[in-house]
């Protein structure tokens, strides 16, 4: 699993890298990038939650 983040939709709020640090990370814009290039299945469900309260959708899977 991979997984993108759109850049225009994100505002910043830093919940997916406040909750799952070792998926996502934040530039010195405040907005969240993906770090890791591959999600690891032990951690699909926690990229799944990322994407399910992120409150500008901005997180997908992109495969």
């Amino acid at each position: 699993m991979r997984l993108r983040i759109d850049l225009d939709a994100c505002q910043g709020h830093s919940r997916c890298a406040l909750t799952y640090p070792e998926i996502f990370d934040v530039d010195d814009d405040a907005k969240s990038f993906v770090h890791v290039e591959n999600i690891p299945p032990e951690w699909e469900d926690k990229a799944l939650m990322a994407i399910a309260n992120c409150p500008e959708r901005a997180i997908s899977i992109d495969e």
